[in-house]
């Protein structure tokens, strides 16, 4: 499910629009924007409880984007630049769906955001706790954010449960199937990434050549495999029908959305299936 609802929230970070919605509020750079939007549902928070909830940012990079954003547009502010860029990039991309379609599915995944266990997922919990929006395409982002960081919280609890640092699961995923260039952006020196690499070396991830070996990836698999047990709840209490109702309404959406997402982004998202 993750792989339908992850590409209706992800048009925050790609989408003219959504670019533009931030610029109009005084947060004018993406990574302003990125930081602010994203961490104000946690309030005029600090760097520190941001660093542990990002996770894969180096925390001199989250430093310097906050608290400073704050002085250029309030959590408030960011909040509903947030959800306006949003919106319209959904609505630029799913014009040809109708109304029912887009308020069907908006009803689903909403049932599922509310049905979520936000003990220990403080992203996800602070997502959760926004007022819920008044038509269908601000519902149906809402829910998708709220879900997605709920997943991330979960994840990071059992990146963290492992023993990987945060750019060791970076250094992780460039030997096995990203671009380096794609997460070279959050921070991380050079020799951070090649300290990272050393490390996943000794632990028996990395072979001496830098590819993966078996037991990093039956590890790894491992860690994925807890993320989603962690995130299964929404789909259990939806039940299998709705389940599957809801999958065949996010498809055409989520295939637009696609069409902004780039195919080497830090989000790792998979291609849906043909």
């Amino acid at each position: 499910m993750w792989t339908y609802f992850e590409p209706v929230h992800a048009v925050t970070y790609f989408h003219p629009r959504a670019r533009a919605a931030y610029e109009a509020v005084g947060l004018r750079g993406y990574w302003r924007g990125y930081f602010a939007g994203r961490a104000a549902p946690l309030g005029a928070a600090d760097a520190p409880p941001v660093v542990a909830a990002f996770f894969s940012f180096a925390p001199p990079m989250v430093s310097r984007a906050l608290p400073a954003v704050w002085r250029l547009a309030t959590p408030p502010e960011a909040l509903r630049a947030r959800l306006t860029g949003a919106v319209q990039a959904l609505a630029e991309l799913t014009y040809e769906l109708p109304e029912g379609h887009l308020a069907e599915a908006a009803d689903l995944l909403e049932r599922a955001a509310s049905t979520a266990q936000t003990a220990g997922r403080v992203l996800g919990a602070a997502n959760a706790a926004l007022p819920v929006g008044e038509y269908p395409l601000a519902r149906l982002w809402q829910a998708a954010t709220t879900l997605r960081e709920l997943r991330g919280d979960g994840h990071i609890a059992a990146l963290v449960a492992a023993g990987l640092e945060p750019v060791e699961a970076l250094a992780w995923r460039v030997a096995v199937d990203m671009s380096a260039q794609s997460l070279l952006g959050r921070g991380w020196s050079e020799e951070q990434w090649q300290a990272a690499r050393e490390r996943l070396t000794r632990r028996g991830w990395l072979a001496d050549d830098g590819t993966p070996t078996d037991a990093g990836h039956a590890d790894f698999q491992a860690i994925e495999d807890a993320t989603d047990r962690a995130a299964g709840h929404p789909w259990q209490a939806l039940g299998p029908g709705d389940t599957d109702r809801l999958r065949e309404l996010l498809e055409p959406m989520a295939r637009s959305c696609h069409t902004v997402i780039p195919p080497d982004s830090p989000i790792g998202l998979p291609a849906l299936p043909a």
